[in-house]
């Protein structure tokens, strides 16, 4: 068996990482990535500073919101960034916070800026009138933090999956996850009267298994001073290879008889 290898032609029209634009010309196949920490419109995102992220929640991040009208699959994802300190805006006003610790500020909670940002970012897909591709929701993932003595919010060096017996209860997770649930159903009933189409990219269970996929301590070039840990990406082979599998097969089995939403019947 011979097994191609496909060199992709980088089309972005910009230096800007937040957009990228690559084309297999091979296969006819354009892959953009359009990152946005969010979904919603968000200020001041910096991932080394503890200051107080202005987010938008009823404004979907125009980085994704203009550019996805034409495409055919488009995967949304969004999850641990809410854990950070946020103040929330909704009709340019002030609404709350999460993390805040401002006198007289409400304190919304991470779910409450989670919950909005993804109604927000469906409602997005259900108001583009040309909008005729299919939304994949690829559900939030673990970070595997464990304790550690030196100075820091832990580390994670397993360098195989868990047992069933080893894992833990993850109930912020598990409140991530329900939020998920909740926002795409309610979207997927509504697309399915204009005939939008919603799937479910599900991996939070199965990443639950897997804390040998994060890059800890190495993260880094090895010449480089030690930082934090990165408990929280994906950058190790295995896992993030198994979504990749599994978002093929959803595609290929799109609309086949027999299969529900891409997956097949068990």
């Amino acid at each position: 068996m011979i097994h191609q290898v496909a060199r992709p032609v980088d089309e972005s029209s910009t230096n800007d990482t937040t957009f990228r634009r690559w084309v297999y010309t091979d296969y006819n196949f354009t892959l953009e990535l359009l990152l946005t920490t969010h979904l919603a419109k968000a200020h001041g995102v910096d991932a080394f500073s503890l200051i107080p992220i202005d987010l938008y929640l009823d404004e979907a991040d125009e980085t994704w919101a203009t550019k996805v009208e034409n495409l055919d699959y488009v995967i949304i994802s969004t999850g641990h960034w809410f854990s950070r300190p946020i103040t929330y805006h909704e009709k340019h006003k002030v609404v709350g916070c999460n993390m805040c610790s401002k006198k007289n500020m409400t304190d919304l909670t991470r779910y409450y800026g989670f919950r909005m940002a993804f109604q927000t970012a469906f409602r997005t897909f259900l108001d583009l009138q040309n909008f005729k591709g299919i939304i994949f929701l690829r559900t939030i993932t673990p970070t595997h933090f464990e304790t550690e003595e030196w100075e820091g919010r832990g580390n994670c060096v397993r360098k195989r999956p868990f047992t069933k017996q080893e894992m833990k209860f993850d109930w912020y997770l598990s409140m991530f996850y329900k939020i998920q649930m909740d926002e795409f159903w309610a979207a997927k009933r509504e697309g399915k009267e204009r005939g939008l189409k919603f799937r479910l990219l599900d991996i939070t269970e199965t990443m639950r298994l897997r804390p040998d996929g994060h890059p800890n301590h190495y993260g880094h070039p090895p010449k480089k001073k030690k930082r934090s840990a990165d408990c929280l990406h994906w950058c190790l082979p295995g896992p993030i290879d198994t979504w990749n599998e599994l978002l093929l097969q959803m595609l290929k089995t799109e609309g086949v008889e027999g299969s529900i939403d891409g997956k097949f019947l068990q």
